[in-house]
């Protein structure tokens, strides 16, 4: 691999101008299109196959008033104030009138004439149901909603608005990404030792975010694709694309420190060696969100696969790009004589006396992280999962306000509306009546259940919805066995030849949940095997891998911990502005796994490969553990501060979902490439020794030798003196003249 990327590498440099020409081309065409004809996002979570899922189809196919989205419209009487008084009556049916005549309105429901009203008259709600489904209620009908209650707002009274229609759009591009851009350029500077090499992997990683974010919005014109996908490939692909184009260009300045070294010659070499760790390291990512088609779950498959082509772009930007720049930008990155390391001052660095720190008692220090990790991980074991429901939306939300306002008015359950489906087209239709009568009866009394309406047929009588209200709300555990409960006695109804399916958004979160729930293990399996076989390839060890695996699993469980601790049982609550403790996002493990996974690789990759290089020329492993450490801490350091930042800065997000995400990852990075890469390994290789590079000659006949390392790489040719790179001189160089 290193071979091909040399001559690649070169050739970039050679061609540097058509390189830069082709990809701003790229970025003009893919950008300009993606901008102007991004295609439709989605805010729904479905899952093909699930029975909330079945009972929505039906709906579509035989109730299609039924099946479209709802907005709650929650109405509240100030304190000293009733809903009853003519004057508040008044304006709510008035606005009720108006909001009927809205295009798409098919429903309005009355709330004096449902009893939807609160037992203390200071609370009501009335659902406005649309034909089209909940993601494709269009704004302006959401604004003429606003502008039909406007009498209730005029008499004093509040308005808020809830239900599947309401969920607000997922922001991009806002002060939560500029944060983390200006974070990661400070530790750019910092690492880099220059503004200019600082601001070059910013400007790259541009281009592959660029592409990759504004493709993904053209490509929504083909799938379905959900909002988070946009987002997850933004977040993935700037933290991965300013990282990938650190290791070449750390990599580049650290050979230029050699004054004799040619501008042309550092950069093939560093496109070679560094960028061979980045082209594995990039295949691991994007092998590992691909991965995530295994779920047999859609919109998780297009999300992993948007963020695995955002990251196929980063890495080919890397090395192809890369190159081309720093063969344009030359000798202005060329450390300056006080920036070269001497051999005194490299003696001296943080990141070398760290490895001897670790590598001195290393059983010690593998047992005390080991304990660290698995006291973080213990929040783990209560992990549940779910999807944010309105409690999750920022405190200053309509959204939130609505939840509110209901749970006070008529408990939390009012949030959780469940469907009870059925299917009548089995039971003659003598019999339906007697049949469902007894169903509503036998909902009406299950504990969990606070109230089941009356039933809700089509036209034919061949289906009938019920909407059930438990007791508990939405992110209650309650709630979900009340669900399960529902679903495992349909004996009654089956006996009449009709099937009853459990439906609503609650219902259908708590679906979501099992699915990948049940989906996890296998993804994790996937995973491990994945990552034995690309570092047994990677470093011809089968210690190595196994070590590298565990102390994956390690960061998962750790960062899965913490992320339960913070989000399900609301510590830092405050801190971090998360308005209610909830469920985690259920599909925040697979995605932190799949992304974890492949981050993790880079930083084992970038470390464990300058320990092997200096073992193949040394055969000395003590030395080449101290050496690694050495030589890539600080980039290894940098990059992993990069990353935080990078995800950290969506924690500022207002999206649940996002938020969640953004932290699991930034403290997932965190975990393991201090606590893991940068400590624990540097100490279990030092315990292995030797051993750690052993590889079965069976095996090593059969395993490729890709070379990460650049050991094939032909040695240096000498520079002429005609080609001495040339630099400017200061003032104070002149010569004196008599």
């Amino acid at each position: 691999m290193s071979s091909v990327l040399y001559a690649w590498g070169g050739w970039a440099v050679r061609r540097r101008g058509p390189v830069i020409a082709v990809w701003l081309l790229l970025l003009a065409v893919i950008g300009g299109l993606g901008a102007t004809m991004a295609g439709p996002v989605s805010t729904e979570f479905s899952v093909p196959g699930v029975e909330s899922q079945q009972a929505q189809d039906l709906l579509e196919k035989k109730m299609p008033d039924a099946a479209g989205g709802v907005v709650r419209v929650v109405v509240a009487a100030p304190a000293d104030g009733t809903l009853t008084t003519g004057t508040a009556k008044t304006a709510i049916k008035e606005s009720l009138l108006k909001t009927a005549q809205i295009p798409g309105v098919v429903y309005v429901a009355d709330p004096f004439a449902e009893q939807t009203v609160s037992a203390d008259q200071k609370t009501a709600f009335a659902d406005v149901q649309f034909r089209q489904a909940a993601d494709q209620v269009p704004e302006s009908a959401k604004d003429a909603l606003s502008d039909a209650t406007a009498p209730i707002r005029d008499v004093g009274l509040q308005v808020e608005y809830g239900g599947t229609a309401m969920e607000p759009a997922t922001e991009i591009g806002g002060p939560a990404e500029v944060i983390g851009v200006v974070l990661a350029f400070a530790v750019l500077a910092l690492a880099l030792g220059s503004l200019i090499a600082a601001g070059l992997p910013l400007l790259t990683a541009f281009f592959g975010v660029g592409i990759g974010v504004l493709g993904v919005q053209l490509v929504a014109n083909i799938v379905d694709m959900t909002s988070t996908a946009t987002v997850l490939a933004l977040m993935i692909g700037l933290a991965v694309g300013i990282d990938y184009a650190l290791f070449i260009i750390a990599r580049h300045r650290e050979q230029l420190a050699d004054p004799v070294t040619s501008i042309k010659e550092s950069i093939a070499r560093a496109t070679a060696t560094a960028g061979s760790a980045v082209v594995f390291a990039g295949a691991t990512v994007v092998i590992a969100l691909a991965a995530l088609a295994v779920t047999g779950i859609p919109f998780l498959t297009i999300m992993g696969l948007a963020a695995a082509a955002t990251v196929a772009l980063s890495v080919l930007i890397a090395v192809t790009l890369v190159p081309a720049v720093l063969s344009l930008l030359g000798e202005r990155l060329r450390p300056r004589p006080r920036q070269q390391t001497t051999g005194k001052r490299k003696q001296n660095t943080w990141s070398l006396k760290w490895a001897r720190t670790v590598t001195r008692k290393p059983l010690l220090v593998l047992l005390a992280g080991v304990i660290a990790l698995l006291a973080l991980a213990l929040p783990a074991q209560n992990l549940r999962l779910g999807l944010p429901s309105n409690a999750s939306q920022p405190t200053s939300s309509t959204q939130h306000k609505s939840h509110d306002l209901l749970s006070k008015g008529f408990g939390p359950g009012s949030n959780a509306t469940l469907t009870a489906v059925v299917d009548t087209s089995g039971i003659p239709a003598a019999d339906r009546e007697q049949a469902l009568a007894k169903l509503h009866t036998a909902l009406a009394r299950e504990p969990g259940v606070a109230y089941a309406d009356q039933p809700i047929p089509n036209k034919g009588s061949t289906l009938v919805a019920i909407p059930v209200i438990p007791k508990t709300g939405p992110d209650d555990q309650a709630t979900t066995d009340l669900v399960h409960h529902l679903r495992d006695n349909k004996a009654a109804i089956a006996q009449e030849g009709g099937t009853l399916y459990i439906a609503g958004s609650t219902a259908a979160a708590i679906d979501v949940s099992a699915k990948l729930s049940d989906a996890l293990p296998l993804f994790i399996g996937i995973i491990v095997v994945l990552a034995l076989v690309l570092l047994t390839i990677a470093f011809r060890s089968i210690l190595v891998p196994l070590k590298a695996v565990l102390g994956f699993l390690l960061s998962i469980a750790a960062s899965l911990g913490v992320t339960v601790w913070v989000f399900q049982e609301g510590h830092l609550a405050d801190l971090l502005d998360i308005p209610s403790a909830g469920p985690v996002t259920s599909f925040l493990p697979v995605l932190l796994i799949g992304v974890l996974f492949g981050l993790a690789m880079d930083y084992e990759v970038f470390l464990v490969s300058r320990m092997r290089e200096h073992y193949e020329h040394t055969r000395n492993a003590a030395e080449a553990i101290t050496h690694g450490v050495a030589s890539s801490g600080r980039v290894v350091t940098a990059a992993a501060l990069i990353m935080v930042a990078v995800f950290g800065g969506f924690i500022l997000n207002h999206d649940p979902i996002i938020k969640s995400i953004g932290f699991a990852l930034a403290i997932g990075v965190l975990i393991d490439a201090f606590l893991v890469r940068m400590t624990l390994v540097p100490a279990a290789m030092a315990l292995l020794g030797r051993r750690a590079w052993h590889l079965p000659r069976w095996l090593d006949r059969i395993t490729p030798d890709v070379d990460v390392e650049g050991t094939n790489l032909p040695r240096p040719a000498p520079v002429l003196p005609c080609e001495t790179p040339q630099r400017a001189f200061s003032v104070s160089e002149l010569p004196i003249m008599p």
